[in-house]
C-alpha cells in the first residue's frame, strides 16, 4: 500500500507549475480572440437588426428572409402584417425581415 501512494505522489508533481501557467495563458487568448473574431461583430449586427425593425412602419416596404417582398400595412407586437400582392396580406414576424427597400414617405 505503500508503494502505492509513492507513485500517486510522483505522478502528481509530474507536471511543472509553468506549463500550467503558459497552457491557462493559452486558452485564454484563444478565448480573447474567438470573442473579437466571432462574437462581438454577431452582438453588433444584431443591435443594427433590433434597431432597422424598430424603425419599420406602415409603407415600408421590406424583403423577407424566404425572400418574399412586400409592403408593411399594419405593425402588431411580434409581428408585421405585409401585402405581397393586390388583396393578399399575410403575418410575418418580425425577426423575419431581412431587409428594407423602400422607407414610406412621411
Amino acid at each position: 500500500m505503500t508503494s502505492f501512494t509513492l507513485v500517486l505522489a510522483q505522478s502528481q508533481g509530474a507536471a511543472p507549475s509553468g506549463q500550467m501557467g503558459t497552457q491557462l495563458l493559452f486558452f485564454g487568448l484563444l478565448f480573447a480572440a474567438m470573442w473579437f473574431l466571432m462574437i462581438a461583430p454577431q452582438r453588433k449586427k444584431q443591435k443594427e437588426h433590433d434597431k432597422m425593425l424598430s424603425e419599420l412602419g406602415n409603407g415600408d416596404e421590406i424583403v423577407s428572409a424566404g425572400g418574399i417582398i412586400g409592403t408593411i400595412v399594419a405593425v402588431k407586437d411580434d409581428r408585421f402584417v405585409v401585402r405581397v400582392a393586390d388583396n393578399t396580406k399575410v403575418d410575418l414576424g418580425k425577426s423575419f425581415v431581412s431587409s428594407v427597400l423602400k422607407k414610406a414617405d412621411k
